[in-house]
C-alpha cells in the first residue's frame, strides 16, 4: 500500500482545504511531520484511516463521530471532507469521506442534518488517450468491505502496523499476559482459535446436558415404576441411593429395582385371577335366580291387565252395536249417490248460466232487455252488415294520413336541399384560393428537399472534417509526450553509454588485481608464466569486476532498444498526426471556391470552429429536412381538396333536380287529398272518425252475440236441472229412504267409512287378544302363585355383579401394572443403550475441552489453545524484533519470547530482553526510557512485517511513526534514524511524527504543520 494525495478539508484542526503530497514526501524515503503541540500532525493520520475504514483510530473516534471530526474554525457552508488517494494491490484508488454535519436551511432559519456520504473511484489507464477516474461505489459497506479485502487487515491492525502509535508498543512490553494477548488477538485475528474453544466448551456443556436429561429421563421411569407399583393408594418404596443425574451407576441402581417391582407385580395379578373367577361363578347363580323372578311377574302382570281390558269392552257392547246399524245404512245410501252427484252438478250449470245471462243482458241498452235469443241474434247480424261497408271509408282515412306525411316529408328534404346548396355555394366560392395556396405549399416543401439533399451531402465532410481536428489536438499532445519521452530516452541512453565506457575503462586500469585474483604459489602466471609472485597486485576500493562491466554494457543496450522504440512512436505519432491535420483541412477533395472555417485554406481550422460549422449545418439540414416531410402531406391535402369540389359541384347539381321533381309531386297529393276528403265526409257521420265509426259497430255486434248466446245457455241448463231432480227422487225410494234428503244425511264419504270400520274392526281384535291371554296355561297357572318379590332378587344380583366388577377391576388394574412395568423397563434398558455411546462422547469431549482451555491437569502450563497460537506469533514478532534492536541498541539487547508462568496467571505470553553486556535475561519493564522507545520501536517494525505477512503479502510501502523520539540521545537516534532509513531497501516511505528540534535538521524532506486562530494549515520543507 502506498499514499500519493491526501486532501482534507473542515476536518480537526484544518479550517480550510489542505493538500498533502505523499509522492513529494516519499521520495526521499524518511520524511518528518512536525509542528507544536495542537497544531494537528496526529490528525493527519486520523484523516488516512478515516478516510480508509470511515472512523479514527482509539479514544479520538468519540461518540458523535460526524460531531467530533468537523473543525470548529471552518466556515458554516463548508462540508468536511477527506479525500485520499492511494494504490494497493496494483490498482490506483481515490476514497472520498464526507461525516454527517449540520448545515444551515436553504430556507427559513435554524439547520439541518445532511447524512454521511461516500465515494470510491479507480483510475483507468484504457479510459481515454491519457486515462481517467471510473465510480465504482458510493455504498459505505461496499466501500469499507472492498478496501478491507484490499489492504487485507481490520481498523485495528492498520492503526498498530501502518500508523505504529509508540505509546501503546511501550505499554505493550511493560504489560502482562492477558493485556498482551488482547492486543495479539486483535492483531493476528486468533478469533478461530477462541471459537474453536468456546465450539469445544459448548460441545461440553451440550453433551453434559444431553447426559443429565438422559439420567433425568431414566429416573423419571423410575418415579413412574414407582407410581404403577403402588396398590391401594399406598406408594411403593424405590430403594435408590442419593444420586443425582450425571453420577455413575444411577442406570444399574434404576434396572434392580425395576426388576424387582415387576416380580411383585406379578404375584399379585395371579391372586386377582383367582378372585376374578369365584365372583363370577356367584354372580352367574344370582343373574338366573333374578331371571325366574323376573319371568313370574310378567305372568302375574299380563293376567292381570287382560282381565281389566276383558271389563271394558264388556262395557262397550253397546257402542258397538250403534256403530254397526250406522255402517249398514250408509252402504244403502251409497245405491243413491250417483243420482245425487248428477242433481248438484246439473243445478251448478244452472246457476252459472243465469248469472252469464243477467251479466250480457245489463251491459245491452233498454231497447234489448225483453228480446229473445232470437231478436238478440238478429240486431248482431245487421250491425255486422253495416260494419262491412265502412272498408272503403278507412282505406281512404288511411291514404289522407299517408298524403300528410308525405307533404311533411317534402317540406322537410326541401329546407335540408336548401342548407346543402347554401354551403356549397359557400365552399366553391373560395376554391381558387384554396388551391393556390396548396400549390404554393408543395412548391415551398420541394424546394426545402432539394436544399436538405444539398446539405446532406456537406454534412458528412465536415463532421469528418470535426473529428479529424479532435484526433489531430489529441495526437498533438501525444507528439508532445512522446518528443519529451524520446528525449529523456536519448539521454538516459547517453548517459548509460559513458558509464559504460567509464566502467570499461576502470576496469581495464585495475585489470592486473582481477588478473592476481586467480593466481597461486607454483602456478604459471597466465600473462608472464612466472610460477612466483612476489607482489601481485591488489584490488583498491571501488573496483570494477567483469560482471559490473557486463551489468553497464546490458544497461546501456536496454537505454539505447528504449531510445530506439521511442524514437519510433515519436515518428508514427507524427505521421498520424500529419495526416489528422490533412483531413482537418479538408485534404485534396477540398472545395477551392469554399473557405473553410479556420479562415485562410493554409490555416488548420481549430475544433471549435469546425464544431460551429457542423452544427450550424446541421440547424440548416434539420430545417430543411423538416420542412421537407412536409411535401407528401401537401399533396395528400391537394387530392383531398379536388375530391371535395367534385363532390360539392355535383351536390350542387343533385340539389337542383330534387327541387323540380318536388314541385310536380306536391301538386299531385293535393288533388288527391280534395277528392278523399268528400269521400270521408260522407261515412264517418256523428262520429270524429271512420275508425271511431268501426268500433262502435264492432263492440255492439260483440256484446249482441254474447246476449243471445248466454240466453240459449241458461234455457238448457234449466231444462237439465229439471230432469235430475225427477231421477234422484226415484232413486231414493228403491233405496229405502223416505225423501232424498234422507238418503244424502245417511251417505258417508271414504274418511268417515274407514274412520267406523276401523272402530269396529278395533273393538272385535281386542276382544280375540284378551280372550287369547286369559287361555293361556301358563299364565293362568302364574295367577294362581303368590306375588313375586322381584326387589329382593334385583338387590342379590346388584350385589353379586359389584363383586365381579371390583375383582374385575382389580385384575385389570394389576395387568396394568405389570404391563406398564414391562414398558417402562423396556423403555429404560434401552435409554440405558442409548446413554452409554453419549457418556463416552461426554468425557471425551469434556478432556478436550479442559485441555483447551487451560483448566486439565493434563495441560501443565494451563496455556489456553489462543495463547499457545498467539505465543507462536509473539515469538515470530519478538525474532523480527531482534533484527532491529540490535542495530539500535549497538548490539547489546535480545527480545526473545517466554512460556513461563507468571504468579498464579497463564503461561505463554511473556516477553523477555537479553542484555548482551551481562548476558542475563531480564524483564523488559527494566529498560530506561530511551531504551524502550527504541525497544518499543524494533517491537512496532517487527509487528508490521509479520501481520503484513499474516495479511496475506500486502506491501505497505508507507509508513508512520508517532512521537517519541524525544527520549534519544544523539548516538542512539542516529542508529534509530539509520534503521528506519533502511526500510528503503524495501521500497518503503516511512513518516515520523514528533516535534524534536534536532529531528529537523537530520531528516530534510519535511512537512510541517502550522496551527493560527483561523485553524491550522500544512506546509511543504526541504527536499529529497
Amino acid at each position: 500500500m502506498r499514499l500519493h494525495r491526501l486532501r482534507i478539508t473542515a476536518f480537526g484542526p484544518f479550517g480550510t482545504a489542505q493538500d498533502i503530497d505523499f509522492d513529494d514526501l516519499s521520495a526521499a524515503g524518511l520524511f518528518l511531520l512536525h509542528g507544536p503541540t495542537g497544531a494537528g500532525k496526529t490528525s493527519v493520520l486520523d484523516a488516512v484511516c478515516y478516510a480508509l475504514y470511515g472512523s479514527v483510530p482509539g479514544a479520538r473516534q468519540g461518540g458523535g463521530q460526524g460531531m467530533t471530526l468537523r473543525s470548529d474554525h471552518a466556515q458554516q457552508g463548508t462540508r468536511t471532507e477527506v479525500c485520499l488517494e492511494l494504490t494497493v494491490a496494483g490498482r490506483r484508488l481515490e476514497v472520498t469521506r464526507q461525516p454527517p454535519w449540520e448545515r444551515p436551511k436553504k430556507r427559513g432559519t435554524g439547520t439541518t442534518t445532511e447524512k454521511a456520504q461516500s465515494w470510491l473511484r479507480e483510475y483507468d489507464s484504457g479510459e481515454g488517450p491519457d486515462g481517467g477516474w471510473k465510480a465504482l461505489s458510493r455504498s459505505h459497506q461496499e466501500i469499507g468491505e472492498e478496501i478491507s479485502q484490499l489492504l487485507g487487515m481490520s481498523k485495528e491492525q492498520f492503526c498498530q502496523v501502518v500508523l505504529l502509535p509508540q505509546g501503546d508498543f511501550a505499554r505493550f512490553l511493560r504489560a502482562d499476559a492477558e493485556a498482551r494477548g488482547k492486543l495479539l488477538g486483535r492483531l493476528f485475528d486468533t478469533r478461530r482459535f477462541a471459537a474453536v474453544e468456546q465450539r469445544l466448551a459448548e460441545q461440553r456443556r451440550t453433551t453434559e446436558a444431553e447426559v443429565k436429561e438422559g439420567d433425568a429421563a431414566l429416573l423419571a421411569d423410575a418415579h413412574r415404576m414407582q407410581q404403577a407399583a403402588s396398590e391401594g393408594g399406598q406408594e411403593a418404596e424405590l430403594p435408590l441411593p442419593d444420586l443425582a443425574p450425571g453420577d455413575p451407576g444411577l442406570a444399574d441402581a434404576v434396572l434392580t429395582w425395576a426388576a424387582v417391582a415387576r416380580a411383585g407385580a406379578r404375584e399379585r395379578l395371579a391372586v386377582a385371577h383367582c378372585a376374578l373367577a369365584a365372583a363370577e361363578s356367584a354372580q352367574a347363580g344370582a343373574e338366573r335366580r333374578l331371571a325366574d323372578v323376573r319371568e313370574l311377574d310378567r305372568l302375574q302382570r299380563r293376567f292381570t291387565e287382560a282381565q281389566t281390558r276383558a271389563d271394558q269392552l264388556h262395557a262397550r257392547v253397546d257402542e258397538q252395536r250403534v256403530l254397526e246399524e250406522r255402517l249398514e245404512r250408509a252402504r244403502k245410501a251409497e245405491k243413491v249417490a250417483p243420482a245425487l252427484g248428477l242433481r248438484d252438478t246439473a243445478d251448478t250449470e244452472h246457476r252459472r248460466a243465469a248469472e252469464a245471462e243477467a251479466r250480457a243482458r245489463g251491459r245491452l241498452p233498454e231497447t234489448f232487455a225483453s228480446s229473445g235469443a232470437a231478436g238478440l241474434a238478429a240486431a248482431a247480424r245487421t250491425a255486422a252488415e253495416e260494419l262491412g261497408g265502412l272498408a272503403s271509408a278507412r282505406r281512404a282515412e288511411g291514404r289522407t294520413t299517408e298524403i300528410t306525411a308525405e307533404r311533411t316529408a317534402l317540406d322537410r328534404q326541401e329546407r335540408a336541399d336548401d342548407e346543402l346548396l347554401q354551403e356549397a355555394s359557400g365552399w366553391l366560392d373560395g376554391w381558387e384560393t384554396t388551391r393556390s395556396a396548396l400549390l404554393e405549399r408543395i412548391e415551398s416543401a420541394q424546394e426545402a428537399a432539394t436544399r436538405a439533399e444539398r446539405l446532406g451531402g456537406q454534412l458528412a465532410p465536415a463532421e469528418a472534417r470535426l473529428d479529424a481536428a479532435r484526433r489531430r489536438d489529441r495526437l498533438a499532445r501525444d507528439a508532445a509526450a512522446a518528443q519529451e519521452h524520446a528525449l529523456a530516452a536519448r539521454e538516459s541512453a547517453t548517459e548509460a553509454h559513458e558509464h559504460w565506457l567509464a566502467l570499461k575503462e576502470q576496469r581495464l586500469t585495475g585489470i592486473a588485481a582481477e588478473l592476481a585474483a586467480h593466481l597461486t604459489d607454483g602456478q604459471p602466471c597466465a600473462v608472464c608464466g612466472a610460477t612466483e609472485h612476489l607482489a601481485p597486485a591488489r584490488k583498491v576500493a571501488g573496483h570494477v569486476d567483469r560482471q559490473a562491466e557486463e551489468a553497464a554494457l546490458a544497461a546501456h543496450r536496454r537505454a539505447d532498444e528504449s531510445r530506439s522504440a521511442a524514437e519510433r512512436t515519436l515518428g508514427e505519432v507524427r505521421e498520424s498526426l500529419a495526416a489528422a491535420k490533412a483531413a482537418a483541412r479538408g485534404g485534396p477533395a477540398t472545395n477551392p471556391h469554399e473557405t473553410s472555417p479556420g479562415g485562410s485554406p493554409d490555416e488548420d481550422p481549430t475544433a471549435d470552429e469546425l464544431t460551429d460549422a457542423v452544427d450550424a449545418l446541421r440547424r440548416d439540414y434539420t430545417e430543411a429536412r423538416d420542412l421537407a416531410s412536409g411535401l407528401h402531406a401537401a399533396r395528400e391535402a391537394l387530392a383531398r381538396a379536388e375530391r371535395e369540389y367534385d363532390r360539392r359541384l355535383a351536390q350542387q347539381q343533385e340539389a337542383a333536380r330534387r327541387a323540380a321533381s318536388r314541385t310536380t309531386l306536391r301538386d299531385a297529393l293535393e288533388r288527391e287529398q280534395q277528392s278523399l276528403e268528400a269521400e270521408l265526409t260522407r261515412a264517418r257521420g256523428a262520429t270524429g272518425s271512420v275508425a271511431d265509426r268501426a268500433a262502435q259497430l264492432e263492440r255492439q255486434a260483440a256484446l249482441l252475440t254474447e246476449a243471445a248466446d248466454a240466453v240459449r245457455a241458461a234455457d238448457d241448463t234449466a231444462e237439465r236441472l229439471k230432469d235430475a231432480d225427477a231421477r234422484l227422487a226415484d232413486a231414493a225410494f228403491r233405496a229405502g229412504f223416505d225423501t232424498p234428503t234422507a238418503a244424502s244425511a245417511a251417505l258417508l264419504d271414504d274418511a268417515g267409512y274407514r274412520e267406523v270400520q276401523h272402530r269396529i274392526d278395533a273393538w272385535r281384535n281386542d276382544d280375540a287378544a284378551v280372550r287369547s291371554v286369559l287361555a293361556e296355561p301358563d299364565t293362568a297357572a302364574a295367577a294362581q302363585q303368590p306375588p313375586a318379590d322381584l326387589r329382593a332378587a334385583g338387590e342379590h344380583a346388584e350385589s353379586a355383579a359389584r363383586r365381579l366388577r371390583d375383582t374385575a377391576s382389580a385384575r385389570d388394574a394389576a395387568a396394568r401394572r405389570c404391563a406398564e412395568l414391562d414398558r417402562l423397563s423396556t423403555r429404560t434398558a434401552a435409554a440405558t443403550r442409548r446413554l452409554a455411546p453419549l457418556r463416552a462422547a461426554h468425557d471425551r469431549v469434556a478432556r478436550m475441552a479442559g485441555l483447551a482451555a487451560g483448566t486439565s491437569a493434563d495441560n501443565e502450563r494451563r496455556m489456553r489453545l489462543e495463547s499457545y497460537v498467539l505465543a507462536a506469533r509473539l515469538e515470530q514478532v519478538a525474532a523480527a524484533a531482534t533484527v532491529r534492536l540490535h542495530r539500535m541498541s549497538s548490539g547489546r539487547y535480545t527480545l526473545v519470547h517466554s512460556d513461563g508462568r507468571t504468579g498464579r496467571g497463564r503461561s505463554g505470553l511473556g516477553l523477555h530482553v537479553v542484555d548482551a553486556w551481562t548476558g542475563r535475561e531480564r524483564d523488559t519493564a527494566t529498560l530506561s526510557g530511551g531504551e524502550t522507545f527504541f525497544a518499543s520501536l524494533a517491537l512496532a517494525l517487527g509487528l508490521a512485517d509479520v501481520v503484513t505477512d499474516e495479511a496475506g503479502g500486502v506491501r505497505l510501502d508507507t509508513l508512520f511513526i508517532d512521537e517519541g523520539f524525544g527520549s534519544l540521545d544523539d548516538q542512539t537516534l542516529d542508529e534509530v534514524l539509520d534503521v528506519l532509513d533502511s526500510l528503503r531497501e524495501r521500497d518503503r516511505s516511512v513518516g515520523i511524527v514528533s516535534h524534536v528540534a534536532d529531528l529537523r535538521r537530520r531528516v530534510h524532506a519535511q512537512l510541517e504543520v502550522v496551527k493560527g486562530r483561523a485553524g491550522s494549515a500544512v506546509r511543504r520543507r526541504g527536499g529529497a
